[in-house]
């Protein structure tokens, strides 16, 4: 995966913008549970009364608590009360007993402005008073030297809401009006994180959308500039499947990356944190239910991830299967091998479903678990908490914000479980894309490369060339020199694999020459771009590819900027008139995938007017007319010795009666260079041509 990693830099602004909604999103969530716990513990339990101080104390009432006092504790109640007496303050103390109604000319006291750590002081000294005297009326008392202050705190409030409502105060009020308050704040909160995820969801998307296309886009451009040398090192299907199923299983982790990878460790921590501050004691639960989660994540990563690995080996194999029965449907049925290829695709498909069945074995195994590790969890968070709530050491709502922690910091870990299921599969197709992108290519431009004769006429020369594949044990050809002159013909035969094709594929450098040097008006082909190379060479192939499209643009390959003249004259001289003629679109008739919808025939003389199109130096001909009748076949060579006339041409052929009349003939023989001259003077000197052309004519048809 790192591998790939330069391929994010584009979006490392909207990366970080997804972190920073991450954060928020994170906030938001941890921050409902504490809202959760207040409703319960002061909005139900304390009826809306969230301070362990009351604002207001009778005169009368405050006096008694002080009796119960140490000295430095009625110092802190004296500093935080002012009396208000009718006289003294007459509104004030009408405002006061409009809001407290029991209040019947008694004089009151008034919590003044006070600084929080003071207000904590007084909430603590009130709190302990109040659950003294709720103890005399229990039969179980409550152990108060055993409540920390937070918790005292917490209880202390519960019987200032008991207080304030013997006052008169509408508690009933306070009550609707806290609860009202906090649950708009948590819907409030709920809706910028929903925001905040939904924007995520968008960013991620984008990302690994635009990742995608680079990586497509790197892929493509990577093999378009691949010689045959490293198409013979990856498979057809296996460039296939890499630039789209392998693409994919990236693009699927980079959405889920960007939304769990950064968002679950945020709310790990953040649920740890939080949730040891609502309990200390029950922190055991959470590490136990993260060490079994960690063992269960583990199990599951050592048995799948060598199946990951195979699955995507396995998905070659079937679109490798599937590709050669499809362009082989034909050969099949015609050697009634329908059950043999059935059967060799059952095999490929039947490997892959079984290996996603095990994969998807484990993990279903791995999600119920997971909820009896959750579940569990919770139900061992309830026992424990009762048993503190029955102790006073903690409250209702407290339980449930832990409990509500505890969920989502296993939530957290199931999101990296889900992460740690993908990133096998989708590191294997890092692995397989980086291998494509990485390969080095064979056959490269020169580093200072020097300008084709624009004066030439397009000589070629080949001078003492040897050819090996790659991984071969012996050389293909072997020391063939021969020379090919501007407005002549020159052809090459040989026996099948000797070489032929190999030859002609050395001049546009699909191969590089193993030794001796290919030349063009003098200038070694190795010294120029490949593109201006090319750009002097017309090129048909021994298959005849068609594009999808249009047969007039397939013709534009040769030459975009072509006029209909043009066109209309490479055409009438690859002898291909008929095909547009029967044709109701005529040039603009539709052209399937790989030229599906017409003859092999047809293909060859679309494509000879293809290179025609182009008007180069130098035409190569791959035993293109092989496809064609003798009468179509003479027609053409005779149309193209007046349009090529000033061009060097090349020709590849297995026909005697093709090449008979070329100025020049080459022989090849395992390699070798085995005869060179016209047909007469082969007939006289060559035994390889003598034997090819009388397998092939009668001695009265050669002469």
């Amino acid at each position: 995966m790192t591998k790939l990693i330069k391929f994010l830099k584009p979006f490392t602004l909207m990366i970080l913008v997804a972190i920073a909604l991450l954060y928020g999103q994170a906030m938001a969530d941890l921050s409902l549970p504490d809202y959760m716990s207040n409703i319960v513990n002061v909005g139900i339990q304390n009826n809306g009364v969230d301070q362990a101080a009351p604002d207001v104390f009778k005169a009368s009432d405050l006096d008694s608590m002080k009796q119960m006092l140490t000295t430095e504790e009625r110092n802190i109640v004296e500093n935080s009360y002012t009396l208000i007496t009718e006289n003294d303050n007459p509104t004030e103390y009408n405002d006061i007993k409009a809001s407290y109604t029991a209040l019947s000319g008694e004089n009151v006291y008034k919590l003044k402005d006070l600084s929080t750590e003071d207000l904590y002081d007084l909430e603590v000294v009130v709190a302990k008073s109040f659950l003294t005297i709720a103890n005399m009326k229990l039969e179980n008392p409550i152990n108060i030297d055993a409540l920390d202050e937070s918790m005292l705190v917490k209880m202390g409030a519960s019987g200032v809401s008991e207080y304030v409502k013997t006052i008169g105060l509408d508690v009933a009020k306070i009550q609707k009006n806290y609860i009202l308050k906090t649950g708009g704040i948590m819907l409030f909160i709920s809706l910028l994180g929903a925001i905040a995820s939904i924007s995520v969801g968008l960013i991620a998307s984008r990302v690994a959308a635009g990742m995608g296309r680079n990586l497509r886009k790197a892929v493509f451009t990577k093999v378009e500039g691949f010689s045959n040398a490293e198409f013979d090192k990856f498979s057809t299907a296996s460039l296939i499947t890499r630039s789209t199923n392998d693409i994919t299983q990236i693009q699927t982790l980079m959405v889920m990356m960007i939304r769990m990878v950064f968002y679950a460790p945020i709310m790990g921590v953040g649920g740890v944190i939080r949730a040891l501050d609502k309990s200390n004691q029950m922190s055991w639960i959470i590490a136990l239910a993260v060490v079994l989660l960690l063992c269960l994540i583990a199990v599951v990563f050592t048995i799948a991830l060598p199946k990951f690995k195979a699955v995507q080996k396995l998905v070659d194999k079937l679109n490798l299967v599937v590709r050669e029965n499809l362009t082989g449907m034909m050969v099949i049925r015609a050697f009634n091998t329908q059950k043999f290829e059935e059967k060799r695709f059952d095999t490929a498909n039947q490997n892959l479903t079984n290996t996603n069945l095990f994969v998807n074995r484990v993990m279903v195994f791995m999600m119920p678990m997971m909820m009896l590790i959750m579940n569990g969890t919770t139900l061992l968070i309830v026992w424990i908490g009762s048993h503190e709530i029955a102790s006073s050491t903690m409250q209702v709502g407290d339980m449930m914000a832990f409990m509500q922690y505890a969920i989502q910091i296993i939530m957290s870990f199931l999101m990296l479980s889900m992460m740690f299921i993908l990133i096998p599969r989708a590191s294997v197709s890092a692995g397989r894309i980086a291998e494509v992108l990485e390969t080095e290519e064979t056959i490269l431009d020169p580093i200072t490369p020097v300008q084709m004769n624009t004066q030439g006429k397009g000589i070629v020369e080949y001078d003492n060339v040897s050819f090996k594949y790659p991984g071969a044990e012996e050389a293909m050809l072997k020391n063939v020199s021969f020379k090919a002159e501007a407005g002549k013909v020159t052809a090459i035969i040989g026996s099948t694999g000797s070489g032929k094709t190999t030859l002609v594929n050395l001049l546009p450098r699909f191969y590089d020459v193993t030794s001796g040097e290919i030349k063009i008006d003098g200038v070694s082909i190795k010294s120029v771009k490949q593109k201006d190379l090319r750009n002097v060479i017309g090129y048909a192939p021994q298959k005849a590819s068609l594009f999808s499209g249009t047969i007039e643009s397939n013709l534009l390959f040769g030459d975009e900027n072509a006029n209909l003249d043009q066109i209309n004259e490479a055409i009438e001289i690859a002898q291909a008139e008929e095909i547009v003629k029967e044709k109701p679109e005529g040039i603009l008739a539709p052209i399937s995938q790989s030229g599906g919808n017409v003859s092999g025939g047809q293909k060859q003389r679309l494509s000879i007017a293809r290179a025609l199109m182009k008007k180069p130096k130098v035409y190569i001909f791959d035993d293109s007319f092989s496809a064609l009748d003798y009468k179509t076949d003479s027609a053409l060579r005779s149309a193209l010795k007046t349009k090529t006339n000033n061009a060097t041409v090349i020709l590849v052929a297995q026909r005697i009666s093709t090449i008979k009349n070329a100025d020049q003939i080459l022989v090849l023989d395992e390699g070798k260079l085995v005869g060179k001259g016209t047909h007469a003077e082969l007939m006289a000197n060559c035994k390889t041509y003598q034997e090819i052309a009388l397998s092939q004519l009668s001695m009265e048809e050669l002469s």
